[in-house]
């Protein structure tokens, strides 16, 4: 299994949409009562394009195709920001996720990354307090909470 990382592109967009869609949607089959969504823009070109643009979109690759995407966020003094992690559930369980986030963690000259995920989400949960990510607190919407994540590097 040959997994790749590199910078998306404008072509890459429709590709990176369609597995978000995926990745999002299997919640719903993984979580009974969760409804089908994901954050926002998650299912639009557009706002894919843009995060493309400001060079924050990642393809994940296997074998040379798009099987997930990522949005790393520089806040500044190395801190960066997991928008999103989102591999096609057909790879799930593979090992493809903790390749991409160590990829992620080589590549950016980070002391601190942050994330969110949903309070639901307790695989995501399991998998980022498993590469010592700690939760720092929580934010309630109408619509979903979200639990905040730090994983501080020496």
């Amino acid at each position: 299994m040959n997994i790749d990382f590199e910078l998306a592109t404008p072509v890459d967009a429709e590709d990176l949409v369609k597995v978000q869609i995926a990745a999002f949607h299997d919640d719903a089959r993984l979580y009974p009562g969760v409804e089908i969504g994901g954050p926002p823009g998650y299912d639009s070109v557009e706002e894919t394009l843009a995060t493309i643009a400001r060079g924050e979109g990642y393809k994940v690759l296997l074998n040379g195709e798009i099987i997930g995407g990522m949005t790393v966020i520089d806040q500044g003094a190395g801190h960066f920001h997991l928008g999103v992690l989102a591999i096609d559930p057909a790879h799930h369980n593979k090992g493809i996720g903790t390749q991409a986030m160590g990829f992620i963690e080589r590549t950016f000259p980070a002391t601190v990354w942050t994330l969110d995920t949903p309070v639901y989400a307790t695989r995501n949960q399991h998998f980022y307090e498993r590469l010592g990510f700690v939760r720092t607190g929580e934010s309630v919407f109408p619509d979903i909470t979200l639990i905040h994540y730090e994983h501080r590097l020496a």
